[in-house]
Parts: C-alpha cells; structure tokens; sequence
C-alpha cells in the first residue's frame, strides 16, 4: 500500500508542474493582454489557442476518467477554439480557472483512496487511471512548453 501512495503523491506532483519544467500559472505569468492572440511567425497557435486547447483536452481527459456517459469532442475541431483571440478577457480568465478546477479534479481523483489507479475502466479500451493521469500531465507540459516558445518568439518571456 505504501507504494500506491507514493506514487499517487508522484502523479499529484506531475500534474501540478513546476518540478522539470514551468507551470501553467509560470506561463503565463506576465503576458500582456494584447498578445493574447497574437500568432508570432514561426508559430501555428496564439496563447488563447494553446489555452483553450489544454481546457478542452484536459477537460476530456478528466471525463473520460470519471463519467461513463462523457462523449469526447470530435477531433480535431473540437479540441481548439473557433477564434485566434480570446473573445474577452473574462473568457480568458474563465479558461485560466477551469483548468484549474479540473486539474484540482483530477489531483482529487488520483489521490482518493477509492480509485484504483491499476483497474481499467470500465467505459473504455483498456484505459486506467494511471494511465489518463500521466496522459494529463504530458499533454499539458507539452503545450505549457509551447506556451514558452510562443512568448519567446512574441518577445514577452522574462530574460532568464
């Protein structure tokens, strides 16, 4: 039982971010507002794409580990935002605060007790929940980094 809890605290760990690499709340500390939807040369995504996408996807993933009826957008369109820009900043800060709620969600669901990290679930192909916390916390590291890059080319990452 002792190493269940271990690695719950490990998982807990990954999905908050910050131990190898920035956090979402470190991404995007410091962005200018109008920047939000900026799309850089050299780049496929604004900061709003990138945020909205990690929203949508996260919120996915936390569905599909908890509700048997969830059905999945259709991909890829309904994995990213119709617009390039945020359409308000209330919507930026609605988006900011949902992946929150849901990565607290799934912090929640990883460290209960009554989940089994090991046993497949029962709606899906072999999925555990293990496996769609580590899916989580890979998603998101990958895109946070492109949030980096993105404001490196834009010009707003902190000199370091």
């Amino acid at each position: 039982m002792q190493e269940v809890d271990t690695l719950r605290r490990h998982l807990v760990d990954l999905l908050t971010g910050g131990n190898a690499h920035v956090n979402l709340e470190g991404a995007l500390k410091g962005l200018p507002p109008k920047l939000r939807g900026v799309k850089p040369k050299g780049s496929e995504y604004t900061a709003w794409q990138l945020l909205e996408h990690i929203r949508i996807a996260g919120w996915d993933i936390l569905e599909f580990s908890r509700n048997p009826k969830h059905v999945s957008p259709a991909w890829p369109a309904g994995y990213w935002p119709k617009t390039e820009a945020p359409p308000s900043a209330a919507a930026w800060s609605k988006s900011v605060k949902q992946i929150r709620a849901d990565l607290e969600a799934m912090r929640k669901l990883v460290q209960s007790k009554k989940s089994d990290l090991f046993r497949p679930i029962p709606h899906g192909q072999g999925q555990t929940l293990l496996r769609e916390a580590l899916l989580l916390a890979d998603h998101n590291a990958y895109h946070i980094g492109q949030l980096v890059l993105l404001r490196r080319l834009l010009g707003a990452w902190p000199a370091r």
